[in-house]
């Protein structure tokens, strides 16, 4: 299970593309925030992906993004050239292919690592898709493999792509949320040559109109309740907040609880639609393990931050991080379970906070919240400062040295954000 939304400049405060996603996993799955350089590669090279292994291309970009620990790619992530994608499941009447192929997590990093804009990123997920197809598991080793969508975009433009085994449609938009259900109807703008021919023959859609999507290829027998009240409710808040989107909102919206209360709906019953909420607490279904939160300007002219927290986001404090720097250890350590010492991983040291957290929400909820709110706001008093002497070294060709001080000021924060974590996690197991 998964939200993600998009809004372009013209919806948002500061007039840039902001892109903004929860990854629902298992409440367990150490799920941490990997950083991969731009590299050349010979003709000829492959590289390893989680199931198989494909061509490599000559030239792959810089990328960061959260990466559950036994995967090779992407829940969601950015590139070096501001492209965000994330990706989510979805039910299609198709049944997964059964021999191993790309999941939908190797083609977020495969269109970061290999798309300049997110138009060519979609084609090349596209692309593909069609020649390797989906299949493997994808929720966890040695489980069920699933079908995609992406929400994927740039400073300019975002797209929709929603696909079905080797099937794919697309619509470009300018404000859109996903959930976990195909949506997109006859408003698709392109799509792969079959995909209208195989709902055809399969007996999925027989009208004269332009084929509907979801119509024909949403598996009627997956409960709609588990993503349809998601959908609607981030497509409210949305709409609420046209013109004024921040990173602020886009957290808040990731954190939202439904409406009404402030405290995850964990004792709802499976049936009750209300228990689904943006901010996962779900169990068996799902748990939000990771989020992200882009802002993707025009120009990025280091620095321009990107936003990730770990665990629940309702308990957890979005973090600054900058693709020009390079990324603190801990972001990136973790396993299936947790190190002996319990430090090693970020990810883990805030999935104990959560835990500690959910002994008592009503309490613990507000006193998180205050905490993190007076540490984000040290965190950018010191931000602005940095930021600004990153820039001039930028302008000036001093691309080393704007790097290095990205660098030093990511692993100050993130220290500092892993010790409130742990003094937190003391006070609330009192």
């Amino acid at each position: 299970m998964c939200d993600s939304v998009v809004a372009l400049g013209q919806h948002t405060a500061q007039g840039v593309t902001l892109y903004a996603k929860n990854s629902d996993r298992s409440i367990g799955e150490c799920q941490p925030f990997a950083q991969h350089p731009g590299a050349f590669h010979p003709r000829g090279a492959t590289t390893r992906c989680t199931h198989v292994k494909i061509p490599q291309v000559a030239e792959t970009y810089r990328v960061m993004g959260h990466s559950p620990w036994w995967v090779w790619g992407f829940e969601q992530g950015v590139n070096e050239h501001g492209v965000a994608i994330g990706n989510l499941s979805v039910f299609s009447r198709e049944p997964v292919e059964a021999q191993p192929g790309l999941i939908g997590m190797d083609l977020v990093r495969l269109g970061l690592e290999r798309g300049r804009d997110a138009r060519e990123a979609l084609e090349m997920i596209a692309a593909l898709l069609e020649q390797h197809g989906q299949g493997g598991p994808g929720f966890g080793p040695g489980e069920s493999g699933y079908h995609n969508s992406f929400m994927i975009a740039d400073p300019e433009q975002a797209w929709v792509l929603e696909t079905s085994g080797r099937r794919w449609a697309a619509r470009r938009v300018d404000q859109e949320a996903l959930s976990n259900h195909i949506s997109l109807g006859a408003n698709w703008t392109i799509g792969s040559r079959d995909l209208e021919s195989h709902a055809r023959v399969a007996g999925w859609w027989s009208g004269s109109d332009r084929l509907d999507v979801a119509s024909a290829y949403r598996n009627p027998d997956v409960p709609g309740r588990l993503s349809e009240g998601r959908l609607q409710r981030s497509r409210g808040l949305l709409a609420a907040g046209r013109g004024k989107h921040d990173v602020e909102s886009m957290a808040a919206l990731l954190r939202d609880h439904g409406e009404g209360s402030p405290l995850p709906p964990e004792n709802r019953a499976a049936e009750d639609d209300a228990r689904y909420t943006l901010c996962m607490h779900a169990e068996p279904v799902g748990t939000t393990t990771a989020s992200l939160i882009a802002p993707l300007p025009t120009d990025r002219t280091p620095p321009w931050p990107v936003w990730i927290s770990f665990a629940s986001p309702c308990t957890s404090v979005f973090l600054p991080v900058y693709i020009d720097g390079v990324l603190p250890a801990v972001l990136a350590r973790g396993a299936g379970q947790p190190d002996q010492s319990g430090s090693g991983s970020a990810w883990w040291t805030f999935h104990r906070l959560n835990e500690a957290a959910a002994r008592d929400f009503s309490a613990s909820l507000p006193l998180l919240a205050a905490r993190w709110s007076t540490f984000s706001e040290r965190v950018d008093a010191g931000r602005g400062p940095v930021e600004s002497e990153a820039h001039i070294l930028a302008v000036a060709g001093e691309a080393e040295e704007a790097a290095g001080l990205l660098s030093d000021f990511m692993q100050r924060v993130v220290e500092d954000a892993l010790d409130e974590a742990r003094r937190l996690e003391a006070l609330l197991r009192r």
